[in-house]
């Protein structure tokens, strides 16, 4: 944690070769980022989008076999008739290619190829080779936490209604999402928010048993009697002891007041940061384990606030490690991985996970943000014994890819936050830490800590991997890992 304005340009992580004009990641510390929960809005159908190469014909060299004075009316007859089937060729291929290849009329199952209508989409039945189409049926909605569905008759997510709803639905559901049915906390009802035109999707009261995908047993309607539809809570998050007050450059947190804060090491050794979001599940950055990818590398600490005092713990081992497959390594795009522990953390006063940000959450951009960990204080420096924290502004895209920042290297999956004019700010050491912010009472995981040039500089926040964007990704790797 940084609070120095004239510290060095760039700082160096462990196993990164600095090349010029490229981000300088933290390797324990890492800078917030600028955009509030920039907009990451999911597409109506709930897709995967495999990338199409593109097709550029060449074309033919024809040669003329006779003389043209002795038969140039047939020579010129019978170009025009190769012309014409190799445009016909050209034309039939490209049609095949672009509309049967690419689902220009239906939705891509993902790596296989495969296409799969948009009605077939979560309609209880797999058409995907590996099941994707039955994947992503159902989500959580903004800060109350609204279960919705996806209809594939109306292909839209609706919200569902309470009739003949139990505890038994809302654990399925949040299984099906990717979280544990041991973590579930409770259902709760809310009025109609959104429903009325869209519609909504209810239990099918002739199913008895609660078994399977929950999406076989929901089905549209447009009303719903008991008049309010669910909200989930798949797991208790997002609580803790209120912040201090005090605020410049980065200030020493107390027991309890980032409990989703944790120690990511090797041999004893702080390496980066990482945020709790189940009791098995760690985020972290993807640059803090390009290196050192083997969990038997790693140990986890939780709920401790200096690293003298972890000295004398074990930690909790690593059975996984998951890096985003679209991570690279010279833009620090996609930079985020998980980590999976080999036991559950026990949860405390002072371990607990942080709320992963709901599609639909919005924060206010006078919203506060948080940074925390153990970085160092200055350019260069060492680890910091104590976890600090600072209180950051998000800054919105278009400002941090202006010339005089970061000149056109921040992507859709970032977020820079930070303070402009210098002088707080993420450094070495805290990678893979928690950017939060307060929504509706609870604490959301806006980001992790990414890159920066240098720590505390004048118009050089911090960069974070934008959580909203790989939300999807996040439930996927829990579901199926």
């Amino acid at each position: 944690m940084a609070a120095d304005p004239n510290s060095g340009p760039y700082y160096i992580n462990y196993g990164f070769q600095q090349g010029r004009d490229r981000p300088s990641p933290y390797s324990v510390a890492v800078a917030p980022p600028p955009q509030c929960l920039p907009p990451h809005r999911p597409s109506a159908v709930p897709h995967y989008s495999p990338s199409a190469p593109t097709y550029t014909p060449t074309p033919q060299q024809y040669q003329q076999d006779r003389p043209a004075s002795s038969g140039r009316r047939t020579a010129c007859v019978a170009l025009s008739v190769v012309g014409v089937l190799f445009i016909l060729g050209v034309t039939g291929f490209l049609i095949w290619y672009f509309v049967g290849s690419s689902c220009v009329f239906g939705v891509p199952c993902g790596s296989s190829g495969s296409c799969v209508s948009s009605s077939k989409w979560c309609d209880g039945t797999p058409d995907c080779p590996l099941g994707e189409d039955e994947e992503k049926c159902l989500r959580l909605y903004g800060s109350n936490f609204l279960l919705q569905a996806y209809s594939p008759t109306s292909q839209s997510w609706k919200p569902v209604c309470t009739d003949y709803w139990s505890d038994s639905y809302g654990k399925i559901s949040c299984e099906q999402i990717g979280y544990s049915r041991d973590t579930y906390l409770q259902f709760g009802k809310t009025s109609q928010i959104s429903g009325g035109s869209n519609g909504f999707m209810k239990l099918d009261s002739s199913f008895s048993n609660t078994g399977g995908k929950l999406q076989n047993r929901l089905t549209s309607s447009s009303s719903c009697s008991t008049g309010s539809v669910v909200t989930l809570r798949c797991i208790g998050c997002g609580v803790k002891s209120n912040p201090s007050t005090r605020i410049i450059g980065g200030t020493v947190a107390r027991a309890g007041e980032w409990p989703w804060q944790v120690s990511l090491q090797i041999n004893k050794q702080h390496i980066c940061g990482g945020t709790i979001i189940t009791p098995y599940w760690i985020v972290t950055a993807a640059h803090c384990v390009e290196t050192y990818s083997r969990p038997s590398y790693w140990t986890v600490v939780a709920g401790l606030l200096k690293l003298t005092e972890m000295q004398a713990v074990p930690g909790s081992s690593v059975s996984l490690i998951i890096a985003n497959k679209n991570y690279k390594s010279q833009t620090k795009d996609n930079d985020i991985a998980l980590m999976k522990l080999t036991r559950p953390l026990a949860f405390s006063d002072t371990v607990k996970p942080v709320c992963l940000p709901n599609v639909g959450l919005q924060a206010a951009p006078s919203s506060q943000y948080w940074i925390s960990g153990w970085g160092a204080s200055r350019e260069g420096g060492a680890a910091n014994e104590d976890l600090l924290m600072a209180r950051v502004s998000v800054i919105d895209q278009d400002t941090c890819n202006s010339a005089q920042v970061y000149n056109g290297l921040i992507t859709k999956t970032m977020i820079c936050a930070g303070v402009l004019q210098g002088g707080v700010d993420s450094c070495q050491g805290d990678s893979g830490g928690p950017l939060v912010t307060q929504e509706n009472s609870l604490w959301w995981l806006v980001g992790d800590t990414s890159w920066g040039y240098g720590c505390a500089q004048r118009n050089k926040p911090g960069v974070y991997g934008n959580v909203t964007y790989f939300l999807d990704w996040i439930y996927h790797q829990m579901q199926t890992n």
